[in-house]
């Protein structure tokens, strides 16, 4: 007889072959659901495993990220990334390391389940690249995590999954959650969410894992969440057009459906299937995952295409229907190539507040410092932080929050000069660099920012909000080589975390008690 949905809840989660998530990554979980956790903490606790460091400072380094400076340390690689990205990279070699049992007696294949996890988790941020405002960090780690169920099924009940398995003649996961529920009695969707919750995932890390077969049952108000969601169902997709006997079905249906859920142009489509497969095999390297080379979308449709029509071709028509196709292909690679070009203009803003990203901070102040350095001038950084950010979320929901951000960077740009810059640093965190711009001169305009936002009446039509920031300020006089920049948004680090401890909204100059070198005034 079939097991109830509790029934089958609660004999996976009782099992003893049940995954488990390593130390490190069950403590991450915990320290970035508190709101006092800072960065420090983070990169105290990951450099505690010396091996999971080592694949991390592999991972920042590499072309998966394209820092143009070397990330040397965890925490460089925890300030420049940010506390999402780095809790993604924990959790993807946690989860990558669940290698299971080999079996000979399920069918189950553990291997494939690995490649189109990350395949899928690769083509679901590829995805959300191509929308603006996007969290594609959580999303990485949603996709690679979003069919858990189906490893905890092949772990912990392998011989009904069997039962399942033999059942599903074709790789439909909306068919196989059906077969799941009528044999077992739960899908893995329910079940990966289910396992995931005891684990202590954040809930923009559960509901993808819930929802993403069946995104339009999803009624949050969470853009961010919806955006995963579908951004995840187009990844199943697209991984579809990769490895199913059906790839022209596939791609069919991942045009249609990315413009429905998403809004996706035929340019933003175009450059996901022809990027997807190289970036399949550069994150597999990265993350340290043996898997043959992924073939392009263009040649799997080719061969599809080939398949289908050689019965009923001749060699001539063969011929010019590969020459035309070669055609229309080096057209559309000459149209991509235009359009690159606009859409470098756009890989320097942040979609939420239309300010500078943080890709585009780093390059500016390197910039900046060498500036100072040919001119002997000083400069100086403010980075800020929105008090009590994530209890107003919490408290007025995500849609308020991210009205919040955008008027609050409007504020703060009337008050800074035009050469100035102000940068998305990472969630409610915003940096300033202040050019030629002495220490005294960076805590006036560190004031007035407060000051501005503080006294300013956040009314989004509804109801007017109180809002508040924290500001660390640092400056130097850099002198030459032995400027080090990573250390010197350290240093505006520290003064932020003063300025919180001491009650926040409030200004803290960085006053260290032995100078760097570099440190000059």
């Amino acid at each position: 007889m079939t097991m109830s949905r509790e029934q089958v809840i609660q004999t996976v989660l009782q099992s003893e072959e049940l995954p488990t998530l390593p130390i490190v990554a069950s403590k991450l979980l915990m320290l970035t659901g508190k709101e006092e956790t800072t960065l420090t903490d983070i990169a105290n606790l990951i450099s505690k495993d010396m091996a999971l460091s080592a694949k991390i400072l592999k991972v920042s380094n590499s072309a998966f990220y394209s820092f143009p400076q070397q990330i040397s340390s965890i925490n460089q690689a925890v300030s420049i990334l940010g506390t999402n990205a780095v809790r993604s990279l924990v959790l993807s070699f946690s989860f990558l390391s669940m290698r299971g049992k080999k079996d000979k007696t399920t069918t189950f294949n553990f291997e494939q389940f690995w490649e189109k996890s990350l395949a899928g988790a690769v083509a679901a941020r590829l995805i959300l690249d191509q929308v603006p405002g996007s969290d594609t960090e959580e999303t990485f780690i949603s996709a690679l995590l979003h069919n858990i169920g189906q490893l905890v099924f092949a772990s912990t009940l392998p011989e009904l999954y069997d039962a399942v398995l033999a059942q599903v003649v074709e790789d439909d996961q909306a068919v196989e959650c059906k077969i799941e529920q009528e044999i077992i009695g739960a899908d893995h969707t329910l079940v990966g969410f289910s396992v995931a919750e005891q684990w202590g995932f954040p809930k923009s890390l559960l509901l993808p894992i819930e929802y993403h077969h069946r995104p339009e049952d999803y009624t949050g108000d969470d853009k961010q969440i919806g955006r995963s969601i579908n951004a995840i169902y187009l990844s199943d997709i697209l991984v579809g057009i990769l490895y199913s006997d059906k790839p022209e079905d596939y791609h069919k249906r991942f045009r249609s459906e990315a413009k429905k859920r998403l809004g996706l142009k035929v340019l933003a489509i175009n450059k996901i299937l022809k990027e997807v497969h190289n970036l399949v095999d550069k994150t597999a390297e990265y993350f340290g995952l043996s898997m043959q080379p992924t073939k392009s979308v263009e040649e799997i449709l080719q061969e599809a295409n080939l398949k289908l029509s050689m019965l009923n071709m001749s060699y001539e028509e063969m011929n010019r229907e590969l020459i035309h196709s070669k055609m229309e292909l080096e057209k559309l690679t000459k149209e991509l190539e235009q359009k690159n070009k606009l859409l470098e203009n756009l890989a320097n803003i942040d979609g939420l507040t239309e300010i500078n990203n943080h890709r585009f901070f780093q390059n500016f102040l390197d910039q900046e410092i060498n500036r100072s350095i040919r001119n002997e001038r000083s400069i100086s950084i403010l980075l800020a932080d929105i008090d009590h950010f994530k209890n107003f979320n919490d408290t007025y929901g995500h849609q308020t929050g991210d009205f919040i951000l955008k008027e609050l960077c409007r504020v703060c740009k009337e008050h800074i000069r035009e050469y100035d810059l102000m940068a998305r640093y990472g969630g409610e965190e915003f940096i300033f660099v202040l050019p030629e711009t002495t220490p005294n001169e960076a805590r006036i305009v560190a004031e007035k920012l407060r000051m501005a936002v503080e006294n300013f009446p956040f009314d989004d039509g509804e109801a007017t909000y109180k809002v508040t920031i924290s500001i660390g300020v640092a400056s130097a006089h850099p002198t030459g080589r032995d400027f080090k920049k990573n250390e010197f948004i350290g240093l505006a680090d520290e003064a932020l975390y003063q300025a919180k401890a001491k009650g926040r909204n409030r200004v803290a100059m960085y006053n260290p008690d032995k100078k760097k070198k570099w440190y000059k005034f």
